[in-house]
């Protein structure tokens, strides 16, 4: 009773001594000087994640549980948290009572409007304390944080792959289920990923929003144009830690480490064999399965491989694009030019040579 008079007369007896923050109860100020000291006095038997608070730990233990115990009395969706449930009434009610004082948007919750409004301010409250990277959001901040613990608290059950973000472990959980949740409209292909269907998507509308500032060039999607970009400014922000090599694409340089490690990540199913990238494990795949999608658009001859579907153009076209160095003669592909060198350079090692009688 008397806690509930000081509701009414909006006294706040408990005062931090070292912030100076006051609060109606007492164990709300315990609470609070956690803040403080660091101290974590609840623990999840399952993980050992700790909490300040009681309750934090109860709705951490829901990640491994499942339990959703607040249901919506109108579609019956379930949820782990009261205030998601809350947040979820309001999509039927449609009731935003939250408004932006600059531009007048509505908000069904207080939180979504509170991050609406940082986009005017420009404010970033959330600060990483190891590097002070500072965001708009504080689970931003805490999927930041993870960067620096290495924490991975969401495990793939099937192969235990570990993962910092629910939605990144979901994801990985459709390699598994072959589940495709996001389809076309227009042409019913499904997709894992969302992204990649809004990607694929722009292969039926044509729409490419991206542009080089210099040549003008269209690409669909923002990191194609970076890479492009790079092509202009000779930029190669990535380096070969053992052998100094610059790299214009991260891919490149990691494919390009695989020389010094001699890793081959990509196997054959069929017989085993080893690839350090997985395109030339595709092509490889074709000697298996017969597969040839390249085909001469003169005689209709289909090749496995684009190269030497080029070739075979070349006995069309009658193109010899290599010539010798030394007597200008010229040739249609470069492995044929190069035995022709041998004879200006006398190299007869790869000569057949036969054996004494």
């Amino acid at each position: 009773m008397l806690q509930h008079i000081q509701t009414r007369t909006g006294e706040k007896p408990h005062s931090c001594v070292v912030c100076g923050s006051s609060f109606t109860q007492k164990h709300h100020l315990l609470q609070h000087i956690r803040t403080h000291t660091g101290e974590k006095p609840y623990s999840c038997e399952v993980c050992g994640s700790c909490f300040t608070q009681k309750h934090h730990l109860v709705q951490h233990m829901r990640t491994h549980t499942g339990e959703k115990p607040y249901s919506c009395e109108i579609c019956g969706s379930s949820f782990t948290h009261k205030h998601s449930k809350l947040r979820h009434m309001q999509t039927h009610t449609g009731e935003k009572p939250y408004s932006c004082e600059l531009c007048g948007s509505c908000f069904a919750d207080k939180p979504t409007m509170f991050q609406h409004m940082q986009m005017h301010t420009g404010d970033k409250p959330y600060s990483c304390e190891v590097c002070g990277a500072s965001f708009t959001k504080k689970q931003r901040m805490l999927r930041h944080m993870q960067t620096h613990t290495g924490e991975k608290p969401y495990s793939c059950e099937v192969c235990g792959s570990a993962f910092a973000q629910k939605e990144n472990m979901l994801k990985h959980m459709r390699t598994h289920t072959g589940e495709k949740p996001y389809p076309c409209d227009v042409c019913g292909s499904s997709f894992t990923h969302k992204q990649n269907m809004l990607r694929h998507m722009q292969t039926h509308t044509g729409q490419k929003p991206y542009s080089c500032d210099l040549c003008s060039s269209s690409f669909a999607r923002k990191d194609h144009m970076l890479k492009h970009m790079r092509m202009h400014t000779g930029e190669k922000q990535y380096s070969c830690e053992l052998c100094g090599s610059s790299f214009a694409e991260k891919q490149n340089m990691l494919q390009h480490m695989r020389t010094h490690t001699g890793e081959k990540p990509y196997s054959c199913e069929i017989c085993s064999s080893s690839f350090t990238r997985k395109q030339r494990m595709w092509r490889h795949m074709r000697i298996h399965t017969g597969e040839k999608p390249y085909s001469c658009e003169v005689c209709g001859s289909s090749f496995a491989q684009k190269e030497h579907m080029l070739r075979h153009m070349q006995t069309h076209t009658g193109e010899k694009p290599y010539s010798c160095e030394v007597c200008g003669s010229s040739f249609a592909r470069k492995d044929h030019m190069f035995k022709h060198m041998r004879i200006h350079t006398g190299d007869n090692s790869n000569k057949n040579t036969c054996g004494k009688m």
